[in-house]
């Protein structure tokens, strides 16, 4: 953006103009407003529907006290760790302490700033937006670190290593599934991606879905992958120290972060914002909620995973599937281009029933069991 008026000097110091550098602050102040409460009114949606959806899968009631139909719950979950005493380890580092849930949180919602809600409407359009995604995203990683780092505490140190060997392993499948995505879009800009969709890319690319969708909830550290905070061995992990405001804010991390999966996926995959008849946004909202509904359902029908089985399956199943994808769509993108893409869904159909049952066999047989 171009200054909008001459930079005067009062002695040393330069005085720029109240509304530098042309309305910045207004532009971003108003996107980043939207963007927060958008990201906190999901996550308090998404934490009702899933206590409520995984209460009916396991044949529960759920919250239904708070509010009709307990809708209010989240919001009486959060006053109560607001009144919770904030705790912090005599012998740990405080500073770190203090930081790692702030660390973790706020590239989260860095996240948002490249997604669109619909066509052109996201605070910045960025040429290399898959990019940025990958960049921002790992950040989360550190806080996590320094949460088990500054608790001087060894459950809590083990849980944050777990986290950053998980987070690493998953993370190259991952890129690779959206070098895939690249390849058939011939954009890094998400907004450019969505308006190449078409036909949606889970129809392309079945198998990039599938990596995709196991890696990234690996990475947000979802169920079957979450190892990171496993109560019965290692005591809730790298935030066994964390109390009140704190560990809301941790558990705050988790839920944005699946948001942010979601939407990234629905944007990635499922043709984002386009859709008949209904308005841009509400199908950008819809696709999300699938998508977190895909998540959550996941969450209650599969158990935990044994953290030999968790990284067997991102070095011995999803890594060579990612490769496998690439070079398939490599030859798509050659073979097929500007032919009608049916037999591409049809190849790429047939492979993901294939790797599906491959994928039951995998945990069915040990999951590639690692004997130390």
């Amino acid at each position: 953006m171009a200054i909008a008026g001459p930079i005067t000097y009062y002695g040393t110091l330069p005085q720029v103009p109240p509304d530098w550098p042309g309305g910045f602050w207004g532009h971003w102040g108003t996107f980043v407003g939207i963007i927060l409460v958008f990201v906190l009114t999901l996550v308090m949606g998404f934490i009702w529907v899933e206590r409520r959806g995984i209460a009916r899968f396991q044949a529960r009631v759920g919250p239904n006290r708070v509010g009709p139909f307990g809708l209010l719950q989240p919001v009486a979950d959060a006053i109560k760790v607001l009144l919770k005493e904030d705790i912090i380890p005599a012998s740990g580092d405080k500073v770190v302490h203090w930081l790692a849930p702030v660390v973790a949180f706020v590239p989260v919602l860095l996240i948002f700033a490249v997604v669109p809600f619909w066509d052109g409407a996201l605070l910045a359009d960025l040429n290399i937006g898959i990019l940025y995604v990958v960049a921002v995203s790992s950040l989360t990683t550190i806080g996590i670190f320094m949460a088990g780092w500054g608790s001087n505490n060894k459950y809590s140190l083990l849980g944050a290593m777990r986290a950053i060997a998980q987070v690493v392993s998953y993370e190259i499948p991952l890129v690779l599934s959206l070098v895939a995505v690249v390849l058939l879009a011939g954009s890094l800009s998400l907004n450019d991606i969505v308006r190449a969709q078409n036909i949606p890319f889970i129809l392309l690319q079945p198998l990039g879905f599938f990596i995709f969708f196991l890696a990234a909830c690996a990475e947000i550290n979802r169920t079957p992958f979450d190892l990171l905070e496993a109560e019965s061995e290692i005591v809730a992990g790298f935030h066994t120290e964390y109390s009140g405001m704190k560990f809301a804010l941790f558990y705050l991390v988790e839920y944005a972060e699946a948001v942010a999966i979601s939407a990234i996926i629905a944007t990635l995959f499922l043709s984002g914002w386009r859709g008949p008849l209904l308005p841009p946004f509400l199908w950008f909202l819809l696709k999300v909620f699938a998508v977190f509904f895909l998540i959550f359902w996941v969450r209650s029908t599969i158990p935990r995973l044994r953290v030999d089985q968790v990284m067997a399956f991102a070095w011995k199943f999803l890594l060579p599937l990612a490769f496998l994808n690439l070079l398939i769509t490599g030859v798509q993108v050659i073979v097929w281009q500007g032919v009608l893409p049916w037999p591409v869904i049809f190849v790429n159909l047939a492979i993901m029933v294939v790797l599906i049952v491959g994928w039951s066999s995998f945990f069915r047989l040990g999951g590639g069991r690692v004997e130390v």
